[in-house]
């Protein structure tokens, strides 16, 4: 087996890059900036949205198995951005390429935000896809369009369906980061839907679950969650305790942002079927967060005040 990894240096796709190497899978990474470690040799500089670019390198990678994960992702932008429409098409061609390369399984990175989320559990087969924003839509609009070219060359497509991933690594204007930074008085507090939950899995979680849906079983979309939700407010909780922080000031703020349902997980009993479980509780991935987060706040500290 030979993986050919796409969106190598964005947040998931970090770890899971981490994870091939550590499990010794041969890889091959495709993108325009090569992650730090890789060799010249593993490395393709493809600009996968360059609809003029000639695809016939994907015969020279050699790979049998494609993760595609590189898609828009700019908190708060992507919801809406005209750039989701664009990654469908450059799903496609991608996807076509490596199908006449002879590949043999595709594993890609869908959303939850394919689902109809007046459903408060969500599975794979009998959850209406329904989806409410520009990136939902596109998700499942790229999701119809390769099962059906995947289908056309025998080729294996295992779709994610990604819940709430969170860890080391991840934008820091998103929920956990800005949580620590309000909490540590880094930046100012901000209200939080409190009641809300939600299906939050850990980014290591995400990676062994993308390796897992290699396996020649896998096939057909996947919900990557935990099928725990979690209230807002406990992870606001878990964050302060991590930190010996109080989380009350915080949670006594009004939030004057949309709460979206009031619960939203995801059945993984498809995933589960396949070996996968989550290896870290909650409490205790937040807490490996924090102290993730923590350090390489202190090591650019450093480096800025080195330079």
């Amino acid at each position: 087996m030979k993986v050919l990894l796409t969106g190598a240096g964005g947040f998931i796709g970090t770890h899971l890059l981490r994870l091939l190497r550590q499990r010794g899978i041969d890889h091959a990474v495709a993108g325009r900036h090569r992650p730090a470690g890789l060799s010249n040799a593993a490395f393709w500089p493809i600009d996968l949205l360059d609809a003029s670019r000639d695809l016939s390198w994907m015969r020279a990678v050699g790979a049998t198995h494609l993760v595609h994960l590189a898609w828009v992702t700019e908190p708060g932008a992507y919801w809406t951005s005209p750039m989701n429409q664009r990654w469908v098409e450059a799903s496609v061609r991608l996807v076509q390429s490596f199908c006449l390369a002879g590949g043999q399984h595709v594993v890609a990175a869908g959303s939850c935000a394919e689902y109809d989320w007046s459903h408060a559990r969500c599975d794979e087969l009998g959850t209406p896809l329904k989806p409410a924003t520009v990136y939902g839509a596109a998700k499942n609009a790229c999701r119809k369009r390769l099962q059906v070219l995947c289908a056309e060359h025998g080729v294996a497509l295992a779709w994610a369906r990604i819940f709430f991933p969170f860890g080391s690594g991840e934008d820091t204007r998103r929920l956990l980061p800005s949580l620590i930074k309000s909490l540590r008085g880094a930046a100012a507090p901000f209200g939080v839907n409190g009641d809300t939950a939600r299906d939050f899995v850990h980014v290591s979680d995400v990676a062994t679950a993308l390796l897992a849906m290699l396996q020649p079983a896998a096939s057909g979309p996947y919900n990557v969650s935990t099928g725990e939700p979690v209230r807002i407010a406990d992870i606001v909780r878990f964050v302060a305790h991590s930190l010996s922080a109080d989380p009350r000031p915080l949670l006594a703020l009004p939030c004057v942002r949309d709460a979206g349902p009031a619960v939203l997980a995801g059945d993984n009993g498809r995933l589960r079927s396949l070996g996968w479980q989550p290896a870290t509780s909650l409490d205790a991935a937040i807490a490996d967060t924090v102290r993730a987060w923590i350090g390489d706040a202190a090591r650019h500290a450093v480096d800025s005040h080195a330079s």
